[in-house]
Protein backbone atom coordinates (compact mmCIF):
# COMPACT_ATOMS: atom_id res chain seq x y z
CA UNK A 1 0.00 0.00 0.00
CA UNK A 2 1.43 3.58 -0.48
CA UNK A 3 0.28 6.50 0.89
CA UNK A 4 1.29 10.34 0.11
CA UNK A 5 1.96 11.95 3.28
CA UNK A 6 1.63 15.90 3.12
CA UNK A 7 3.38 18.12 5.68
CA UNK A 8 4.04 21.89 6.27
CA UNK A 9 6.69 22.93 3.77
CA UNK A 10 10.57 22.29 5.35
CA UNK A 11 9.05 19.50 7.65
CA UNK A 12 8.70 16.37 5.39
CA UNK A 13 12.36 15.30 6.83
CA UNK A 14 11.38 15.51 10.04
CA UNK A 15 8.40 13.40 9.04
CA UNK A 16 9.57 11.00 6.99
CA UNK A 17 12.69 10.20 9.76
CA UNK A 18 9.59 9.53 11.90
CA UNK A 19 7.87 7.49 9.36
CA UNK A 20 11.02 5.38 8.93
CA UNK A 21 11.09 4.74 13.00
CA UNK A 22 7.43 3.74 13.06
CA UNK A 23 7.21 1.46 10.25
CA UNK A 24 10.33 -0.07 10.19
CA UNK A 25 11.03 -2.15 6.53
CA UNK A 26 8.85 0.27 4.83
CA UNK A 27 10.55 2.34 1.93
CA UNK A 28 10.41 6.20 2.66
CA UNK A 29 10.89 8.87 -0.25
CA UNK A 30 11.59 12.22 1.62
CA UNK A 31 10.66 15.09 -1.10
CA UNK A 32 10.13 12.74 -3.80
CA UNK A 33 10.95 13.89 -7.06
CA UNK A 34 12.16 16.92 -5.53
CA UNK A 35 8.83 18.34 -4.03
CA UNK A 36 9.00 19.83 -0.82
CA UNK A 37 6.39 19.19 1.63
CA UNK A 38 5.36 15.36 0.49
CA UNK A 39 6.57 11.85 1.43
CA UNK A 40 5.37 8.72 -0.38
CA UNK A 41 5.66 5.93 1.69
CA UNK A 42 5.14 2.38 0.91
CA UNK A 43 4.63 -0.45 3.31
CA UNK A 44 2.84 -3.60 4.19
CA UNK A 45 1.99 -2.34 7.52
CA UNK A 46 -1.64 -2.68 8.04
CA UNK A 47 -1.64 0.03 10.71
CA UNK A 48 0.33 2.13 8.60
CA UNK A 49 -2.23 4.94 8.33
CA UNK A 50 -3.30 5.67 12.16
CA UNK A 51 0.59 5.13 12.98
CA UNK A 52 1.22 7.77 10.67
CA UNK A 53 -1.58 10.63 11.76
CA UNK A 54 0.70 10.74 15.17
CA UNK A 55 2.91 12.40 14.15
CA UNK A 56 1.89 15.51 14.56
CA UNK A 57 4.48 16.87 11.94
CA UNK A 58 1.91 15.00 9.42
CA UNK A 59 -1.26 17.27 7.96
CA UNK A 60 -2.38 14.73 5.62
CA UNK A 61 -2.31 11.02 4.61
CA UNK A 62 -3.49 10.25 1.45
CA UNK A 63 -3.98 6.54 0.33
CA UNK A 64 -3.00 6.06 -2.80
CA UNK A 65 -5.56 3.35 -4.38
CA UNK A 66 -4.14 3.80 -8.45
CA UNK A 67 -1.04 4.92 -9.49
CA UNK A 68 -0.66 5.83 -13.58
CA UNK A 69 1.87 7.82 -15.81
CA UNK A 70 0.78 11.17 -15.68
CA UNK A 71 -0.86 11.22 -19.12
CA UNK A 72 -4.55 12.26 -19.16
CA UNK A 73 -5.30 9.00 -21.31
CA UNK A 74 -4.58 6.64 -18.97
CA UNK A 75 -5.57 8.90 -15.87
CA UNK A 76 -9.06 8.94 -17.39
CA UNK A 77 -8.71 4.97 -17.66
CA UNK A 78 -8.28 4.51 -14.07
CA UNK A 79 -11.67 5.54 -13.80
CA UNK A 80 -12.70 2.44 -14.17
CA UNK A 81 -10.51 1.28 -11.02
CA UNK A 82 -12.12 3.34 -8.97
CA UNK A 83 -16.03 3.78 -9.95
CA UNK A 84 -17.01 1.16 -7.89
CA UNK A 85 -15.80 3.57 -4.28
CA UNK A 86 -18.35 6.18 -5.75
CA UNK A 87 -22.54 4.69 -5.39
CA UNK A 88 -24.67 6.03 -7.63
CA UNK A 89 -26.68 7.76 -5.02
CA UNK A 90 -23.76 9.48 -3.54
CA UNK A 91 -22.45 12.78 -5.37
CA UNK A 92 -18.57 12.99 -5.82
CA UNK A 93 -15.72 15.87 -7.36
CA UNK A 94 -12.30 15.65 -9.10
CA UNK A 95 -9.56 17.72 -7.28
CA UNK A 96 -6.07 17.67 -9.06
CA UNK A 97 -2.52 19.34 -7.71
CA UNK A 98 -0.39 18.60 -10.36
CA UNK A 99 3.46 19.39 -10.19
CA UNK A 100 5.59 19.98 -13.16
CA UNK A 101 5.41 20.93 -16.58
CA UNK A 102 2.09 18.25 -18.12
CA UNK A 103 0.46 19.20 -22.09
CA UNK A 104 -2.79 19.35 -20.07
CA UNK A 105 -3.73 21.43 -16.47
CA UNK A 106 -5.46 20.62 -13.50
CA UNK A 107 -8.52 21.59 -14.49
CA UNK A 108 -8.33 19.03 -18.04
CA UNK A 109 -7.74 16.46 -15.52
CA UNK A 110 -10.84 17.07 -13.78
CA UNK A 111 -13.21 17.70 -16.28
CA UNK A 112 -12.71 14.49 -18.65
CA UNK A 113 -11.99 12.24 -15.13
CA UNK A 114 -15.08 13.48 -13.39
CA UNK A 115 -17.35 12.94 -16.52
CA UNK A 116 -16.18 9.16 -17.41
CA UNK A 117 -16.59 8.46 -13.51
CA UNK A 118 -19.64 10.04 -13.84
CA UNK A 119 -21.04 7.80 -17.13
CA UNK A 120 -19.81 4.31 -15.09
CA UNK A 121 -21.58 5.23 -11.81
CA UNK A 122 -24.69 7.63 -13.01
CA UNK A 123 -23.62 9.98 -9.82
CA UNK A 124 -24.15 13.44 -9.76
CA UNK A 125 -21.12 15.73 -9.56
CA UNK A 126 -21.52 18.28 -6.35
CA UNK A 127 -18.44 20.66 -6.36
CA UNK A 128 -19.33 22.26 -2.68
CA UNK A 129 -20.30 19.80 -0.67
CA UNK A 130 -19.35 16.30 -2.63
CA UNK A 131 -20.03 12.77 -0.68
CA UNK A 132 -16.76 11.37 -2.31
CA UNK A 133 -13.76 13.32 -3.49
CA UNK A 134 -11.44 11.87 -6.33
CA UNK A 135 -8.24 13.16 -5.55
CA UNK A 136 -5.22 12.79 -8.10
CA UNK A 137 -2.18 14.44 -7.10
CA UNK A 138 0.45 14.32 -10.14
CA UNK A 139 4.19 14.68 -9.40
CA UNK A 140 6.21 14.81 -12.68
CA UNK A 141 5.53 11.82 -14.34
CA UNK A 142 3.44 9.68 -12.01
CA UNK A 143 0.34 10.51 -11.02
CA UNK A 144 -1.60 9.15 -7.76
CA UNK A 145 -5.44 8.64 -7.43
CA UNK A 146 -7.36 8.15 -4.45
CA UNK A 147 -10.84 8.32 -3.03
CA UNK A 148 -11.54 10.14 -0.07
CA UNK A 149 -14.35 11.31 2.16
CA UNK A 150 -15.74 14.63 1.04
CA UNK A 151 -15.77 15.95 4.73
CA UNK A 152 -12.34 16.29 4.72
CA UNK A 153 -12.30 18.95 1.95
CA UNK A 154 -15.52 21.17 3.29
CA UNK A 155 -14.52 24.17 4.72
CA UNK A 156 -18.08 26.12 3.55
CA UNK A 157 -20.20 23.59 4.78
CA UNK A 158 -23.91 23.96 5.24
CA UNK A 159 -23.60 23.67 9.00
CA UNK A 160 -21.60 26.42 9.23
CA UNK A 161 -23.28 30.32 9.05
CA UNK A 162 -21.57 32.89 6.64
CA UNK A 163 -20.17 35.18 9.02
CA UNK A 164 -19.74 37.38 5.61
CA UNK A 165 -23.59 38.22 5.78
CA UNK A 166 -23.21 39.94 9.10
CA UNK A 167 -20.08 42.08 8.15
CA UNK A 168 -21.75 43.36 5.02
CA UNK A 169 -24.25 45.37 6.97
CA UNK A 170 -21.45 46.38 9.57
CA UNK A 171 -19.94 50.08 9.41
CA UNK A 172 -16.21 50.77 10.95
CA UNK A 173 -16.41 53.96 12.64
CA UNK A 174 -12.46 54.48 13.81
CA UNK A 175 -10.39 57.15 15.01
CA UNK A 176 -7.37 57.82 13.06
CA UNK A 177 -3.83 57.23 14.60
CA UNK A 178 -1.88 60.62 15.02
CA UNK A 179 1.68 61.98 15.91
CA UNK A 180 4.61 60.41 14.31
CA UNK A 181 4.46 60.06 10.52
CA UNK A 182 5.57 56.32 10.69
CA UNK A 183 3.16 55.25 13.29
CA UNK A 184 0.33 56.46 11.54
CA UNK A 185 1.03 55.23 8.52
CA UNK A 186 1.73 51.71 10.38
CA UNK A 187 -1.12 51.36 12.03
CA UNK A 188 -3.35 52.91 9.46
CA UNK A 189 -1.70 49.70 7.47
CA UNK A 190 -3.50 47.20 10.26
CA UNK A 191 -6.30 48.62 10.01
CA UNK A 192 -6.98 48.93 6.48
CA UNK A 193 -5.73 45.40 6.37
CA UNK A 194 -8.46 44.35 9.60
CA UNK A 195 -11.07 45.97 7.83
CA UNK A 196 -10.65 44.75 4.96
CA UNK A 197 -10.49 41.05 6.01
CA UNK A 198 -13.77 41.75 7.28
CA UNK A 199 -15.28 42.41 3.93
CA UNK A 200 -17.11 44.99 6.24
CA UNK A 201 -19.70 47.63 4.38
CA UNK A 202 -17.48 50.76 4.85
CA UNK A 203 -14.72 51.90 6.76
CA UNK A 204 -15.38 55.90 7.92
CA UNK A 205 -12.20 57.25 9.00
CA UNK A 206 -13.34 59.65 11.90
CA UNK A 207 -11.11 62.61 13.19
CA UNK A 208 -13.30 63.97 16.76
CA UNK A 209 -11.73 67.83 15.73
CA UNK A 210 -9.02 69.19 14.19
CA UNK A 211 -6.16 67.22 13.01
CA UNK A 212 -2.85 68.18 11.36
CA UNK A 213 -3.50 67.23 7.71
CA UNK A 214 -0.11 65.54 6.87
CA UNK A 215 -0.46 62.69 9.92
CA UNK A 216 -4.17 61.90 8.69
CA UNK A 217 -2.71 61.89 5.29
CA UNK A 218 -0.04 59.22 5.99
CA UNK A 219 -2.65 57.28 7.92
CA UNK A 220 -4.91 57.34 5.08
CA UNK A 221 -1.72 56.13 2.45
CA UNK A 222 -1.33 53.00 5.67
CA UNK A 223 -5.23 52.29 5.25
CA UNK A 224 -4.51 52.08 1.70
CA UNK A 225 -1.44 50.14 1.94
CA UNK A 226 -2.82 47.61 4.18
CA UNK A 227 -6.41 46.73 2.34
CA UNK A 228 -4.75 46.51 -0.96
CA UNK A 229 -2.18 43.58 0.34
CA UNK A 230 -5.37 41.89 2.22
CA UNK A 231 -7.72 42.29 -0.70
CA UNK A 232 -4.67 40.64 -3.02
CA UNK A 233 -4.70 37.75 -0.96
CA UNK A 234 -8.72 37.68 -0.68
CA UNK A 235 -8.44 37.35 -4.48
CA UNK A 236 -6.53 34.40 -4.64
CA UNK A 237 -7.60 32.56 -1.74
CA UNK A 238 -11.58 32.68 -2.01
CA UNK A 239 -14.14 31.12 -4.83
CA UNK A 240 -16.34 33.89 -4.82
CA UNK A 241 -15.56 37.44 -6.15
CA UNK A 242 -14.66 39.92 -3.38
CA UNK A 243 -15.83 43.68 -2.84
CA UNK A 244 -12.96 45.92 -1.95
CA UNK A 245 -14.14 47.92 1.16
CA UNK A 246 -15.34 51.60 0.40
CA UNK A 247 -13.20 54.12 2.44
CA UNK A 248 -14.23 57.86 3.73
CA UNK A 249 -13.50 60.78 6.07
CA UNK A 250 -16.14 62.24 8.37
CA UNK A 251 -16.31 64.23 11.29
CA UNK A 252 -17.01 62.02 14.18
CA UNK A 253 -19.47 63.41 15.51
CA UNK A 254 -21.39 64.06 11.99
CA UNK A 255 -21.66 60.47 11.79
CA UNK A 256 -23.41 60.11 15.09
CA UNK A 257 -25.95 62.62 13.74
CA UNK A 258 -26.49 61.23 10.32
CA UNK A 259 -26.79 57.54 11.83
CA UNK A 260 -29.11 58.24 15.00
CA UNK A 261 -31.42 59.86 12.52
CA UNK A 262 -31.39 57.57 9.80
CA UNK A 263 -32.16 55.03 12.97
CA UNK A 264 -29.34 52.72 12.56
CA UNK A 265 -27.79 50.60 15.00
CA UNK A 266 -25.12 52.47 16.77
CA UNK A 267 -22.76 50.06 19.11
CA UNK A 268 -19.76 51.94 21.15
CA UNK A 269 -16.56 49.80 22.37
CA UNK A 270 -15.66 51.24 26.06
CA UNK A 271 -14.80 49.91 29.32
CA UNK A 272 -17.12 52.24 31.04
CA UNK A 273 -19.77 50.13 29.56
CA UNK A 274 -21.09 46.73 30.82
CA UNK A 275 -19.86 43.49 29.44
CA UNK A 276 -20.84 41.81 26.56
CA UNK A 277 -22.43 38.71 28.23
CA UNK A 278 -24.60 41.05 30.33
CA UNK A 279 -25.85 42.30 27.19
CA UNK A 280 -25.72 39.62 24.15
CA UNK A 281 -29.14 38.73 23.89
CA UNK A 282 -30.80 41.51 23.39
CA UNK A 283 -27.73 42.93 21.45
CA UNK A 284 -28.10 39.77 19.03
CA UNK A 285 -31.60 40.16 18.48
CA UNK A 286 -31.28 44.05 17.41
CA UNK A 287 -28.08 42.97 15.38
CA UNK A 288 -30.14 40.83 13.43
CA UNK A 289 -33.13 42.67 12.41
CA UNK A 290 -30.85 45.90 12.20
CA UNK A 291 -30.76 47.47 8.24
CA UNK A 292 -27.05 48.84 9.64
CA UNK A 293 -24.83 48.37 12.12
CA UNK A 294 -22.43 50.95 12.83
CA UNK A 295 -19.41 50.13 15.46
CA UNK A 296 -17.00 53.15 16.66
CA UNK A 297 -13.49 52.29 17.36
CA UNK A 298 -11.04 54.49 19.38
CA UNK A 299 -7.55 55.24 18.57
CA UNK A 300 -5.20 55.97 21.52
CA UNK A 301 -8.29 57.62 22.99
CA UNK A 302 -11.39 56.13 23.50
CA UNK A 303 -14.65 57.80 21.82
CA UNK A 304 -15.65 60.63 23.25
CA UNK A 305 -18.03 60.40 26.22
CA UNK A 306 -20.77 62.67 25.46
CA UNK A 307 -21.67 60.35 22.42
CA UNK A 308 -22.71 57.34 24.44
CA UNK A 309 -26.05 58.76 25.07
CA UNK A 310 -26.69 58.56 21.58
CA UNK A 311 -25.23 54.66 21.27
CA UNK A 312 -28.00 52.11 21.25
CA UNK A 313 -24.97 50.39 23.20
CA UNK A 314 -22.11 50.83 25.10
CA UNK A 315 -19.57 47.16 25.38
CA UNK A 316 -16.59 46.40 27.47
CA UNK A 317 -15.32 43.50 25.80
CA UNK A 318 -12.97 42.63 27.60
CA UNK A 319 -12.69 44.10 31.79
CA UNK A 320 -9.84 45.44 32.89
CA UNK A 321 -7.92 45.35 29.57
CA UNK A 322 -7.52 47.86 27.03
CA UNK A 323 -7.34 46.82 23.61
CA UNK A 324 -4.42 48.17 21.35
CA UNK A 325 -5.86 50.58 18.17
CA UNK A 326 -4.26 47.82 15.81
CA UNK A 327 -6.92 45.40 17.52
CA UNK A 328 -9.76 47.08 17.77
CA UNK A 329 -11.18 46.16 15.11
CA UNK A 330 -10.82 42.24 15.06
CA UNK A 331 -11.91 42.20 19.07
CA UNK A 332 -14.95 44.03 18.41
CA UNK A 333 -15.87 41.96 15.20
CA UNK A 334 -15.41 38.58 16.24
CA UNK A 335 -16.91 39.23 19.67
CA UNK A 336 -20.09 40.35 17.62
CA UNK A 337 -20.07 37.81 15.61
CA UNK A 338 -19.97 34.91 18.44
CA UNK A 339 -22.91 36.35 20.43
CA UNK A 340 -24.74 36.50 16.65
CA UNK A 341 -24.53 33.16 15.85
CA UNK A 342 -25.09 31.74 18.72
CA UNK A 343 -28.46 34.09 18.48
CA UNK A 344 -29.14 32.52 14.76
CA UNK A 345 -28.36 28.84 16.08
CA UNK A 346 -31.23 29.44 18.88
CA UNK A 347 -33.89 31.13 16.79
CA UNK A 348 -33.08 27.92 13.92
CA UNK A 349 -33.11 24.84 17.03
CA UNK A 350 -36.76 26.79 18.08
CA UNK A 351 -37.49 26.55 14.13
CA UNK A 352 -37.27 22.98 14.11
CA UNK A 353 -38.95 22.48 17.30
CA UNK A 354 -41.62 24.27 16.08
CA UNK A 355 -41.64 26.55 19.20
Amino acid sequence: MKFLIKTQRGMEAVAGNYIKELLPGSKVWISPMGYSGLVLVETEDEEAHKKILEIPEVERVIPVLVETKADLEEIVNAAELIAELIDENETFSVKTKRRGKHDFSSIDVNRALGAKIRELTMADVNLSWPDKVVQVEILGDRAFISVLPGEEYRKYTPDKFNARKLFSRVVLVQMPYWGDYKACRNFGEKIGRAAQAFEVKELIIAPKEKMNAYELMEFIKGVRIGQESRYQIQKEAYPWEVPKVPVSVWDLYQVVRDKRRNKRLLIITDPKGPTLAEVKDKLARDMHYAKEIVVFIGSREGIPRGLFRFADYVVDLAPYMTFATEHGIPAALVSLWEIYEEFIRGEGEKDSSGS
